[in-house]
């Protein structure tokens, strides 16, 4: 009989556990998107042919009316979900949001319900005066012309923005909050945040002046305490840098991911549950042991809100325990998904505002469309155009009487045009803004043939890309590249116009601004003597469009043996 008894009171004893535990037990949803860059209406994006996935098919993806979609039916089916931002929310925009400072980007996001969004370096591109006014609201801006034309007085944005490692120089403290705790239905979760180390190297250096960027790892790992003692549930790191696999976005667990965040993952403190990335543009869902050998979630989502980044958490309060974790990247369907009624009101107002700019025909294409896309040696069609383009307006004398051109890759940001079919070949003021949207300005320096050489070198030794880095050139300007040869020794047979470069020589080169600076890392342009500026490069490339009808020819500037 007593036996009987402790039976039943060991069932009693596990069904009161049981019930404990469900009483305990929270189910969210985090959903992210990364490197938004303003594209508030969809884009082509590429993904794998559902009858043959060694193939690809070109959806139209994206566009904040999908995207709002997708929440809405994603808070409906669990109201305990939260939307958050990995970096680049703004910056690089096409000109639906960049004519308006972002403005309509950043509302968009806030009626959406964002709560937290750390810092990407585009985020710096116009100082980090106006990153606080995009925080704090104010139409005190370095954009007069572009700032409160959305609204007459801009609100700021209803998310907060974060960084665990940008510090005030002068003041030493954090320009940011290293992170927030959100209450997201019984639970709280922190999401602590940390942008790429070498933000300084990929952003004007005006964009960054008085700034300091420490250790992604050390800075949120020295956080961790405090979140603990703010009795977080859960701990997701927002990272603002990334890598790169092989394996498609919706490969689940991938153990293929290279790059900078597989470092960064490999360092962060266990207690962080998910890692979501952004920065480098790709698409993967992968797994990273972190530094006690337990595999974790580092996941991104492509780019333009091609891809959100959809993580399932089940969640022990109790004990601020992350009992399980499901991850996926979810495509933006432009096309056939469920819209967003107040993001369409959003979209429809930007482009009445900005339609009269971007709708203007300025030129002819000779092709369909003019891509991006890079060949094995680095050079692409549409890298060639805008090194030609930038050559053609500063070869006179009075423009600085430059002899080649070059353009970095990370500032082409689309195909020409964006989307296809393109039958008639037109382009528009608002294509060839949302290729190259920064508004930097031509800059023409002196650099001899020994530097140029040095410059070429550099596309190898470029830590904050984590991959090469291939400038693109001007027609008449030639060499060749070999992977196998050591760095510092891998760029022969550089020519210019059928000539041997002199390594003693002057030669008169043309690069943006931020180039000149050293962006990118190639510190060789900042040496550059007789500094003369000159156009803004949307202008100079717009003019070259409109003198021609364009149409690349073959790729064949740079060459690579191995």
């Amino acid at each position: 009989m007593k036996k009987n008894l402790m039976l039943v009171g060991t069932a009693l004893s596990l069904s009161s556990c049981s019930m404990l535990l469900s009483a305990n037990r929270a189910d969210v949803t985090v959903i992210g998107v990364n490197d938004f860059h303003g594209n508030l209406l969809p884009t082509s994006f590429r993904v794998p042919d559902p009858a043959d996935r060694t193939k690809t098919v070109s959806v139209q993806a994206g566009g904040i009316e999908a995207i709002g979609g997708i929440l809405a039916q994603a808070r409906q089916d669990n109201p305990n979900t939260v939307f958050v931002g990995v970096g680049d929310m703004t910056g690089a925009s096409p000109l639906v949001s960049a004519l308006l400072r972002d403005e309509p980007t950043i509302d968009a996001l806030t009626q959406l319900g964002m709560q937290v969004n750390v810092v990407g370096n585009h985020e710096f591109d116009n100082g980090i005066g106006e990153l606080l006014r995009f925080q704090k609201g104010g139409c005190d801006s370095n954009a007069p012309d572009r700032a409160c034309k959305y609204e007459n007085t801009f609100p700021g944005a209803g998310y907060t923005y974060i960084a665990s490692n940008v510090i005030d120089e002068k003041t030493g403290q954090r320009v940011f909050p290293a992170y927030k705790i959100v209450k997201v239905g019984p639970a709280r979760i922190a999401f602590v945040g940390a942008v790429l180390r070498d933000t300084p190297t990929v952003v004007t250096p005006s964009g960054v002046a008085g700034l300091r960027f420490e250790d992604e790892v050390a800075s949120i790992n020295a956080v961790i305490p405090q979140i603990k003692r703010g009795g977080a549930d859960a701990i997701i790191a927002l990272v603002h840098q990334g890598g790169a696999s092989p394996d498609a976005f919706d490969v689940v667990d991938c153990k293929t991911l290279t790059g900078p965040i597989v470092d960064i993952a490999k360092g962060l403190d266990p207690a962080v549950s998910v890692i979501m990335s952004g920065h480098t543009h790709r698409g993967y869902n992968c797994l990273v042991p972190g530094p006690n050998g337990q595999n974790r979630v580092v996941i991104q989502g492509d780019a333009y809100g091609h891809l959100l980044q959809r993580l399932d958490l089940s969640i022990d309060t109790r004990t601020n325990r992350v009992l399980s974790v499901q991850a996926r990247n979810v495509v933006v369907d432009a096309k056939d998904g469920p819209k967003d009624a107040a993001m369409t009101a959003i979209v429809e107002k930007a482009k009445a505002l900005t339609d009269p700019v971007a709708g203007q025909t300025i030129a002819t294409l000779g092709v369909e469309q003019i891509t991006r896309a890079q060949n094995p040696a680095g050079e692409s069609a549409l890298g060639d155009v805008i090194a030609d383009s930038q050559l053609a307006a500063t070869r006179a004398p009075e423009k600085g009487g430059a002899v080649i051109a070059f353009m970095n890759p990370g500032g082409i940001r689309a195909d020409l045009p964006v989307n296809v079919p393109n039958p008639e070949r037109n382009v528009t003021y608002g294509d060839a803004f949302t290729v190259q949207p920064f508004g930097n300005i031509l800059t023409v320096i002196t650099l001899t043939g020994a530097q140029i050489k040095d410059v070429l070198e550099q596309q190898f030794d470029n830590p904050s890309a984590g991959q090469n880095r291939i400038l693109q050139v001007s027609e008449g300007f030639t060499y060749t590249w070999d992977n196998s040869k050591p760095k510092g020794e891998k760029v022969s047979s550089i020519t210019l116009n059928g000539q041997p470069l002199d390594p003693a020589a002057s030669y008169r080169v043309t690069v943006n601004n931020f180039l000149a600076d050293g962006g990118d890392n190639f510190t060789v342009f900042a040496q550059g003597t007789g500094r003369l500026g000159g156009d803004v490069d949307i202008d100079a490339f717009v003019a070259y469009l409109k003198s021609k009808t364009v149409a690349p020819g073959p790729l064949g500037r740079i060459t690579r043996l191995n």
